[in-house]
């Protein structure tokens, strides 16, 4: 028997059963195959909550006389200034390295005496404190804060008075738990106060404002920047007092000599600076034989950080402003953060630089 397709083909009988019986038996083992098996669902294995171990950085702030950086209201209190002796009986001094800001200044005979401030350091004890100086208003006033100081003459403890500035004077009631001679110096070298107590005492003084601009470190600063290499700066400021400040690159400071020998604090360490501002100013006669140098104005300045020193023009628009600090393009001379020290150079004395 043959089959003709709609194609026109033809097919024998067994070929088309042939071909019928495979295509059953296909669909007919298809139908017995096992079925399809599901693989089985991954285990998981619970895992702990994460826990972070960041702990976040407290926030920071600038310290204001210092500029170096710390936590948020950790320097809210009042600056503590006071006249700091510079007799060769009084050295050491008490304090003095843990200074924010130091100026020396002029006195009479041709020696010098300190105003020195402190704020973001507070020493248990500072001094031998001594007597005012017609000066000593306009450096202290921009700082507000609390100024210590052993009396003087009337008018110059008037003029003391008369700014923005609490005045604590030795041998006032207000200052019996705060002031005290120590067995240590000779009278009347031995005149120390007690820093922490008297900001305590006076918690309603705010902070000091910021006097000068910071970098962040030595390197930014202005005079690492764009100043010229200075191992060591001499200042005269009469034949008693020539102190000299020699670059310590070990410490990264410079370092402090009076008459030829190395200046030392209690523990026998050499006073140092991370900034040396050597500003020349006038002596105004006005008092006699007591001098006064005179800050309201402006005049030549000599700032040096880092191993080296930029050269420019301090000013001082009246007795509270702070003092500006310009390079001779005028732009702002950022110091370095860390302490500072600025000699008040009468304009008769000296200051050399040696590369």
């Amino acid at each position: 028997m043959r089959v003709t397709t709609a194609g026109g083909a033809t097919f024998g009988r067994r070929a088309f059963l042939a071909g019928g019986l495979s295509t059953a038996a296909t669909v007919l083992l298809a139908s017995c195959a096992a079925p399809e098996v599901a693989a089985p669902a991954p285990t998981v294995t619970p895992q702990p909550v994460y826990t972070s171990t960041y702990i976040a950085p407290a926030p920071t702030e600038l310290a204001p006389l210092r500029g170096t950086s710390v936590p948020v209201g950790g320097l809210a209190h009042a600056s503590i200034a006071a006249k700091i002796d510079n007799h060769e009986e009084a050295r050491p001094q008490f304090g003095l390295e843990r200074t924010d800001i130091v100026f020396e200044e002029l006195v009479e005979g041709g020696l010098t005496r300190y105003l020195a401030v402190w704020h973001s350091d507070l020493p248990e004890e500072i001094g031998p404190v001594r007597s005012i100086r017609p000066m000593d208003p306009d450096i202290a006033a921009p700082y507000g804060g609390i100024i210590c100081y052993s009396g003087g003459q009337e008018i110059f403890v008037d003029m003391m008075e008369a700014t923005n500035v609490y005045n604590a004077i030795h041998g006032s009631s207000e200052t019996e738990d705060t002031f005290y001679r120590t067995d240590l110096r000779d009278a009347p070298h031995d005149v120390l106060v007690l820093a922490p107590t008297v900001v305590a005492q006076h918690a309603d003084i705010p902070a000091p404002p910021q006097q000068w601009a910071y970098a962040a470190d030595v390197a930014g600063s202005s005079a690492a920047r764009d100043g010229s290499p200075t191992s060591l700066i001499q200042v005269t400021f009469s034949g008693e007092r020539y102190p000299a400040w020699g670059w310590d690159a070990l410490t990264g400071r410079f370092l402090r000599s009076q008459e030829g020998m190395p200046d030392l604090d209690q523990s026998g360490a050499q006073l140092g600076a991370t900034n040396l501002i050597v500003m020349r100013v006038a002596i105004d006669s006005t008092y006699g034989y007591v001098p006064k140098t005179v800050l309201v104005g402006s005049g030549e300045v000599h700032v040096s950080a880092g191993g080296r020193t930029i050269h420019g023009t301090w000013s001082k628009a009246d007795q509270t402003s702070p003092i500006r600090l310009v390079d001779d393009r005028g732009m702002t001379i950022r110091l370095a953060a860390g302490n500072t020290w600025v000699e008040l150079l009468p304009d008769f004395g000296a200051v050399t630089l040696t590369a």
